[in-house]
């Protein structure tokens, strides 16, 4: 491996481009990241290829890891570029799984379309490679009927001879159930977080929802590859879970800038760290 460009007892942030740096194979138990947008954005100049990308992730994957890939188009020329789903099938190609594709709903937008609806999500793909090995759902969704009989019509049971027979229990639908696979959160400062560094990046996720995805996917202890960290939420969040973290980014400008910073004020295991939203990101 590469020497780090920083470490602590949680991590490490190497400076270098992703597909370059000789990971561990089979290390990493998750990855949550965001690629550039069709070169919307200029990120100090990083050349990205998705085919060298996919390929470094899967050898750097365990066997069973989940890969979240966060992902949106530009418009060009009046026509979304659909490179999203262009992504998503390289990854299939490349063997990964999609286990699901999840919405990352955003209340509030930019500036609007004048011929369009406002744009107010993005993708979240979620690859595996192979069948799932941690998945931990949350169940934080109001259910509507809580304190109801948590059964349809009759609540009916057969008997070894094959009579039918009424039950009558007393099970009662749960005040919360689990989400639906669209996640909504605030953007923007003060939203997705709270530290001023966050900011000098010009993409950076919310870090409650990098928060849900490692609690989602990962349990305390593995290993979180964030390979294009850009401001650093990813390792951020991760240390703060009682994760160990991989952050990988061309930039050395945005490790000093972003992720230092924020790794520095962050405690191992303290969840207070973390900008929590108010509102549950399972309610519209």
């Amino acid at each position: 491996m590469l020497k780090p460009y920083y470490e602590d007892e949680s991590g490490i942030l190497i400076a270098a481009n992703f597909a370059k740096v000789p990971l561990s194979a089979n290390s990493v138990d998750l990855v949550v990241t965001s690629p550039p947008y069709d070169g919307i954005r200029d990120y100090e100049g990083y050349d990205f290829s998705i085919d060298k990308m996919i390929d470094a992730l899967y050898k750097a994957m365990k066997q069973g890891a989940i890969c979240v890939w966060i992902v949106a188009d530009q418009t060009i020329k009046g026509s979304e570029t659909g490179n999203s789903f262009r992504q998503a099938l390289k990854f299939l190609e490349k063997g990964f799984f999609l286990h699901d594709t999840m919405i990352y709903g955003k209340r509030g937008f930019g500036n609007p379309g004048v011929n369009r609806y406002h744009s107010v999500f993005e993708y979240m793909f979620i690859f595996s490679k192979g069948k799932p090995k941690t998945v931990n759902l949350i169940k934080d969704k109001p259910n509507k009927t809580a304190g109801q009989p948590a059964h349809w019509g009759k609540n009916t049971t057969r008997d070894k001879d094959g009579t039918l027979k009424e039950r009558r229990g007393s099970e009662r639908t749960a005040e919360y159930g689990y989400r639906y696979n669209i996640w909504y959160y605030y953007t923007g400062k003060q939203h997705s977080a709270v530290d001023s560094e966050a900011f000098l990046h010009p993409a950076i996720f919310p870090e409650h929802l990098v928060h849900d995805h490692l609690l989602s996917w990962s349990n305390e202890g593995e290993v979180v590859l964030d390979p294009m960290v850009g401001s650093g939420t990813t390792v951020k969040v991760a240390k703060a879970m009682n994760r160990n973290f991989i952050g990988v980014d061309t930039s050395e400008k945005y490790l000093d800038e972003c992720c230092i910073p924020r790794l520095k004020r962050t405690k191992t295991g303290d969840i207070n760290a973390i900008h929590f939203q108010k509102k549950s990101p399972a309610i519209p």
